[in-house]
């Protein structure tokens, strides 16, 4: 049942950023103002969600138009995405399901590296271009006989490959709405705040690069369902969230936070042990039909080394040295280990219960800091939480210009474009990873100084709407 609110807080009324932006058109929100009848918040949130991801679709359109079959031009337009190139070097060309022990598919095709949240979309999607792109199911007799380093260049593959981008484009956009709808309706007064995700930049420029929104969705329904007192359904969207990428988990531990503070022992234990079933009941498929490809993303994700984006590839290039797998294994975790302990602390000794979403928010952000890979979309992961936990235009518009600097530069940078003329290392690649992380650590700083100092939580201001008290009562 929805909780009883007063109105709706208009950005223009409590935000400077967009009280000054509204002056062109019209100025903010007068106090008799009852907006439009028919456009809610709601419907104008879904609305610019869509321009938004219809753009993000026109950006990767040079690409699309000569099938990501430039190696220059996808870095040089900065439209490069995985789709296309997944669909061929993981078999999707074949229909071959990713936990296939078929010797012969794993003689020919890599093994998907992702959760199997991702693999289940990925191949199924797969299916649905070639029944598009054919009007039924071809026959795959002859690209079975064809070396699989020709296959991406064979016209009728090409064709399959747009419909496949077609495919998962209209599937992330699905995924981008129901995000929108969610964030809007978590805090019942404050609808516009899901404003910040639908125009984001992030969001046009990330969303079709990999298959990240997909795990994005669960988040931002896992917030919303906690808003609603509903901690096994909770659990469940964010078990499904971990089955699709690994952050989801981080949660939990937010929850735990909100949970002893609340004494609400139940609640956290539902929420685990459901978040536990989902997951184990998610990845059952794949693991009963192959485990050694299962453990895959495990294993590949364990020895990997220092990769792009992350401050680890940084120290490397910079120290001209190469730092092991295991060396960034144990240093990222121990400091993650620390910061988790510290966010800990930070919302055991705030004044006042701190909200999910801003405890999800320091999680996630600590992790990506430290991480050895933070490919340019990883910045949906906090999208939705940074919203919720900071809805203020200057601080996401801080944070995601240090996000759209690393955008541009991670292309630039693979594309060859920022090498000095004289030779020598690529240090404006540096001072873009370095940008971003100091523009996310302000956003850290802010939702922080939040949590210990309640007054300036925006949310906390207007007339945060807390669970009801039923749900504090409950004591494990």
């Amino acid at each position: 049942m929805e909780p009883q609110v007063p109105d709706h807080v208009h950005p223009t009324r409590e935000d400077p950023v967009a009280r000054s932006l509204s002056e062109g058109i019209g100025g903010p929100m007068g106090t008799r103002g009852a907006g439009h009848r028919w456009w809610t918040p709601l419907r104008v949130v879904l609305a610019l969600t869509a321009l938004c991801f219809a753009l993000g679709m026109v950006q990767k359109q040079s690409c699309f138009e000569d099938t990501w079959s430039d190696g220059q031009q996808r870095y040089a337009h900065m439209c490069y995405s995985d789709l296309p190139y997944l669909y061929t070097g993981r078999g999707m060309v074949e229909r071959a399901w990713p936990y296939t022990e078929d010797a012969e598919v794993r003689s020919r095709y890599e093994v998907m590296e992702y959760p199997v949240g991702i693999s289940y979309w990925a191949w199924g999607t797969a299916w649905l271009a070639q029944v598009a792109d054919h009007v039924g199911v071809p026959d795959l007799a002859d690209r079975a006989r064809q070396p699989v380093d020709s296959l991406f260049g064979d016209s009728e593959v090409q064709s399959e490959i747009r419909w496949y981008v077609v495919v998962n484009a209209l599937g992330l956009a699905a995924v981008a709405l129901l995000t929108a709808w969610f964030l809007s309706r978590t805090h019942p007064r404050r609808p516009w705040d899901a404003l910040m995700y639908a125009v984001s930049p992030a969001l046009a420029l990330t969303a079709l690069v990999n298959w990240d929104l997909l795990a994005v969705g669960f988040v931002a329904a896992a917030t919303w369902a906690w808003s609603r007192d509903k901690p096994l359904l909770t659990g469940v969207l964010i078990g499904l969230g971990t089955a699709t990428k690994l952050y989801p988990l981080f949660l939990l531990g937010g929850i735990l936070v909100i949970c002893l503070r609340d004494r609400r022992l139940r609640d956290v234990a539902v929420a685990t042990g459901a978040a536990a079933a989902a997951w184990v009941l998610a990845d059952l498929p794949a693991y009963l039909s192959g485990p050694e490809e299962w453990r895959v993303f495990w294993s590949f994700n364990s020895e990997r080394g220092a990769d792009l984006g992350s401050v680890w590839l940084v120290a490397q290039q910079a120290l001209d040295t190469t730092i092991s797998a295991h060396t960034i294994n144990v240093g990222s975790w121990l400091f993650f280990g620390a910061w988790c302990l510290g966010v800990l602390v930070l919302g055991l000794r705030a004044p006042e219960t701190p909200r999910l979403a801003q405890l999800g928010f320091l999680v996630v952000a600590g992790f990506l800091l430290v991480n050895k890979v933070y490919s340019p979309q990883y910045v949906l992961w906090l999208l939705p939480l940074a919203v919720l936990a900071r809805p203020r235009w200057r601080d996401q518009l801080v944070w995601q210009a240090g996000e759209v600097l690393y955008f541009a530069s991670v292309w630039w940078y693979l594309g060859g474009y920022l090498a000095p003329a004289g030779g020598g290392d690529v240090g404006f690649y540096w001072v873009a990873i370095l940008a971003r992380v100091a523009c996310e650590l302000y956003l850290v700083g802010i939702v922080a100084r939040d949590v210990l100092r309640p007054r300036h939580d925006p949310v906390r201001e207007t007339g945060w709407v807390a669970p009801p008290p039923r749900s504090r009562a409950l004591v494990g």
